[in-house]
């Protein structure tokens, strides 16, 4: 059966091919940079120019080198040009405007120093506040201050042994609830949610199917199982059907015995891409051939579905065709750590051959309590419509920023439904380009190149959140119009290059 068969709904993705002459020039940047890294370097070697990277000493010459010095090429030459649009510091709650720490430097980005002031009202499109429960306002924030003056901040032990609050039972029941599922557990943190669960499930023997655009802690989980690995082409399903059928037809490699299991790994929502899982046909292919799901839902949980259910919720299907159900905490609910959810069986095993659960310290009563009263708003458990409210007021500015966005010109990827959404940049110039002339307009903004992306596919991630107002959505692709025209990009870098050679002939002379 097809996927409109399995699915009503329109499922409308965008993902353009990069323009031939865009990727030409595109590599040509890359080269470019390449070529004054190695004049630099050279100028480095010779004391020209002062050097602030990473060096071993004269007398440890000898040693086995800790610093790979051709590895760090791209770090030190291209990186630390631009390194000043990210990790900068907030000084406030990450909501829909948020204030920034204003930071100066002296060296072209190897070292800051704080100027004191702060840049305040800087419209937020990098954090993942879907539905704006990161707040320090209203009944999450109270209800967390209130378990901080009963349970403290810290529990200074595992579940295991005497740090297993009513609290944490009451939050795992909740959340068992929420997703539809008998049983649910929860971790302190979402990446090691992935990396130390996945081991527990496969091990030698297993075999997991990957989508190519996996996490990083998804990836990391796989290695560390010892399980075979294979990559299926992103939600492509021809190519996991393909793995799916080798897999079942060849067993393993040499001695062609069946696998002892199947595991498919995909996200609910790709971070990076901004598309949906085609879970319906996912689903299909797993019940066909027999083999496990384990669905990330970090960004879709809470931020897709008529009820903010995610991914599952999304599409109307059974959670219970999903074998092993996974989250975060971090993004649509304000607050941090993960989950795995499914049935008891796969729990209870769980909670006993974990090293995340077994070894970690748990959960900070406040942020249980956080995701508690904001999972409670969402499911309408509070009494209000707020939950609802901000699911369909998150649905409605993501299709509207995305149909804005398409209709000015600007290429973007992902889903029309995604609330991550990449706008193409390509070149590695423009990176730095549009988050410095963003911030200027008080927009702050999360920009992405190699190795994060392809190399010819930089660009820039927003997040949208429910607490955007219309207004700040036209003022936003009003920015975008104006930071990304001819002539403001000609004049900064225009600027840039002057800049640059005033000070490469500054050392020359020197």
């Amino acid at each position: 059966c097809t996927f409109s068969d399995l699915h009503s709904r329109p499922f409308i993705e965008y993902f353009e091919e990069t323009p031939m002459m865009v990727a030409v020039l595109t590599y040509m940047s890359y080269g470019i940079l390449t070529i004054f890294g190695y004049v630099r370097d050279f100028l480095r070697h010779w004391k020209i120019e002062r050097c602030h990277i990473a060096s071993e000493k004269e007398e440890q010459k000898d040693f086995v080198p800790l610093y790979q010095d051709f590895e760090n090429f791209y770090t030190r030459n291209i990186y630390m040009r631009i390194r000043d649009n990210w990790n900068r510091p907030i000084c406030s709650v990450p909501g829909a405007k948020m204030d920034l720490m204003e930071r100066a430097t002296y060296d072209y980005n190897w070292t800051f120093e704080y100027t004191g002031w702060v840049v305040q009202d800087v419209i937020n499109l990098g954090s993942y506040n879907y539905l704006g429960f990161a707040e320090n306002t209203g009944p999450c924030a109270d209800s967390a201050a209130e378990v901080t003056m009963k349970y403290g901040v810290g529990v200074a032990s595992t579940r295991q042994e005497i740090g297993n609050l009513d609290r944490h039972e009451e939050m795992e029941k909740q959340v068992a609830r929420f997703l539809g599922v008998e049983s649910a557990m929860a971790f302190g943190m979402g990446f090691a949610t992935n990396s130390m669960n996945i081991p527990a499930l496969v091990g030698k023997g297993c075999l997991i199917l990957s989508d190519e655009l996996n996490h990083a802690s998804l990836v990391l989980g796989a290695r560390l199982s010892g399980s075979t690995i294979r990559v299926f082409k992103h939600n492509n399903m021809q190519s996991l059907e393909k793995l799916l059928r080798e897999a079942v037809v060849h067993g393993q490699p040499r001695t062609h015995r069946p696998w002892k299991k199947i595991l498919i790994v995909v996200e609910g929502i790709y971070s990076m891409e901004g598309s949906i899982v085609r879970l319906p046909e996912v689903i299909a292919l797993k019940k066909r051939y027999r083999a496990y799901l384990y669905l990330d839902e970090a960004h879709s949980i809470g931020a897709l579905g008529p009820r903010g259910r995610g991914v599952v919720d999304y599409f109307g299907l059974d959670p219970c065709d999903v074998d092993v159900m996974m989250g975060t905490f971090t993004k649509s609910f304000g607050a941090a750590g993960g989950y795995i959810a499914g049935k008891r069986e796969l729990i209870e095993y769980l909670r006993s051959h974990s090293h995340s659960a077994v070894y970690a310290t748990s959960m900070s009563p406040p942020v249980v309590e956080q995701i508690i009263t904001s999972m409670k708003c969402i499911m309408g458990e509070d009494g209000t419509t707020i939950g609802s409210e901000r699911v369909q007021q998150l649905a409605e500015n993501t299709v509207y920023f995305r149909k804005r966005l398409r209709e000015m010109g600007f290429i973007i990827y992902g889903n029309n439904d995604s609330p991550v959404v990449p706008m193409m940049l390509y070149m590695p110039a423009k990176i730095a380009a549009f988050a410095r002339e963003m911030l200027k307009r008080n927009i702050g903004v999360v920009v992405v190149g190699f190795p994060a992306t392809p190399i010819i596919e930089s660009r820039a991630r927003f997040c949208i959140s429910a607490g955007h107002s219309k207004n700040m959505l036209d003022q936003l692709t009003g920015a975008f119009a104006k930071c990304t025209s001819t002539g403001v990009m000609a004049n900064y870098w225009a600027c840039a290059q002057i800049k640059f050679l005033s000070k490469f002939f500054q050392h020359v002379a020197c």
